[in-house]
């Protein structure tokens, strides 16, 4: 079986989110909708946040990158210290995070000149183009 990628949209869901956050450079921030969105699950934002907490801890992928539209670390006694582990994580990065899990998303919120996605058949017709020549 081939890996999946952000292009291929009939990997499952939670691997369609982890492809992308891989993707998310060091330093920069991305929204749980954000990601919902690049992987064609519009509106699908508290699912993001699901697939990320099945993520086993510790983690080489960048999962500490992903927060909430309000520009704020999800904090909650249910995630068991990874809110913890996240703020240390960004503040290790760089990114400063107040007692209150807030940061300033504007500043860091990465914004790809092409966002990772489901390829759509226009794509697919470039790419086969792109092919031929």
């Amino acid at each position: 079986m081939a890996a999946s990628s952000p292009s291929q949209p009939n990997a499952p869901f939670d691997q369609r989110v982890l492809d992308v956050v891989a993707l998310i450079p060091r330093g920069r921030l991305a929204t749980y909708g954000q990601v919902a969105d690049w992987i064609g699950a519009y509106g699908c934002a508290r699912q993001v946040g699901w697939a990320l907490r099945r993520l086993p801890l510790p983690s080489d992928l960048p999962w500490h990158r992903v927060v909430n539209a309000r520009g704020c670390i999800s904090m909650s006694l249910s995630r068991e210290g990874s809110d913890w582990m996240q703020r240390d994580l960004l503040l290790a990065e760089g990114i400063p995070v107040d007692e209150e899990g807030r940061l300033p998303l504007k500043r860091f919120l990465w914004s790809p000149q092409c966002p990772p996605g489901p390829v759509t058949a226009q794509d697919e017709e470039v790419n086969t183009l792109d092919r031929r020549e």
